[in-house]
């Protein structure tokens, strides 16, 4: 059975070489920021549910700069693999939101991995 695009009926290509670096690179930055979030996460639970702001002050900083990172390198393999717009957006985003990044890395990984577009 042969993989196809949906929308234009033709076989769609494996991603090749040139994706594997951009793929690897957004896995990390991926794994990465989600559990910097997951960390930011148990900050606030301990700042605000306990009265102990000490992981606030490196916490956020370093899920923000984990996340500009991610940014750039999603943008970097979007580009790459000619995501849709509606596509790119929504993984920027799963950085944002705690454990949807972990669902995003897999979900893009097997997309880009059977040469399908997001």
């Amino acid at each position: 059975m042969v993989d196809t695009d949906e929308r234009a009926g033709a076989p769609a290509a494996k991603a090749g070489p040139a994706l594997r670096g951009p793929l690897l690179r957004y896995r990390v930055l991926a794994y990465a920021t989600g559990v910097a979030l997951l960390l930011l996460t148990v900050a606030f639970i301990l700042k605000y549910g306990f009265d102990s702001a000490g992981m606030m002050s490196w916490a956020g900083v370093t899920h923000g700069v984990f996340y500009m990172v991610y940014l750039v390198l999603a943008v970097d393999l979007a580009l790459k693999a000619r995501w849709s717009i509606k596509g790119t957006v929504l993984v920027l985003l799963a950085g944002t939101i705690p454990f949807l990044s972990f669902v995003a890395e897999r979900a893009v990984t097997h997309r880009v991995r059977a040469g399908r577009k997001l």
